[in-house]
């Protein structure tokens, strides 16, 4: 009896454990692939997108055309073409700002908002319900202290990668 008793106390011990293992443990799934259906849709054109802001900054535009270019490339198998594809994109970036987040004790500045804005024409040649014109945008904050030539880089492409992501989630990944 006393055997007994102590198998079933491991095995019940055994069986709490494997319980809290399995509920502590979880996993995650990121949906970033497409939802294109390939046996009608094959090529897509990305047309240059022209830096239109009133502020420009000379690399934004080709940051930003190659990332968009990048993104279908990695995450599909879409062929880029120059100009007829299945589907297209086309567009420019209109606003490129800086504002005043944050004012300190002393009346100045203490925190500057980014912000980007890139106007979106989208067409499917294969259903154009899908169609559109839209803009899409992102901001970024720095600290006023900073000079804005220190950190644009990194805060332009923080917020370019944001952007794509955003165009492409609402052009072939449909979340």
């Amino acid at each position: 009896m006393d055997w007994n008793r102590r198998g079933y106390c491991r095995g019940t011990a055994l069986l709490m454990v494997m319980c809290v293992l399995m509920t502590a443990c979880s996993i995650s799934y990121k949906f970033n692939a497409s939802s294109i259906n390939y046996d009608k849709v094959k090529t897509i054109t990305i047309e240059d997108f022209a830096n239109r802001a009133s502020y420009v900054w000379g690399p934004m535009a080709s940051m930003f055309n190659t990332e968009l270019q990048d993104i279908f490339v990695q995450q599909t198998r879409l062929q880029q073409v120059k100009r007829g594809g299945d589907l297209s994109l086309s567009g420019e970036i209109v606003a490129y700002d800086q504002y005043n987040k944050s004012i300190s004790a002393e009346g100045y500045s203490s925190v500057v908002e980014l912000k980007m804005v890139v106007n979106v024409r989208f067409t499917n040649n294969t259903n154009h319900a899908e169609d559109f014109e839209r803009t899409f945008s992102a901001t970024c904050e720095y600290d006023a202290t900073q000079q804005l030539t220190a950190v644009q880089e990194e805060l332009v492409t923080q917020m370019i990668d944001e952007i794509t992501e955003q165009i492409f989630n609402a052009t072939v990944a449909n979340w």
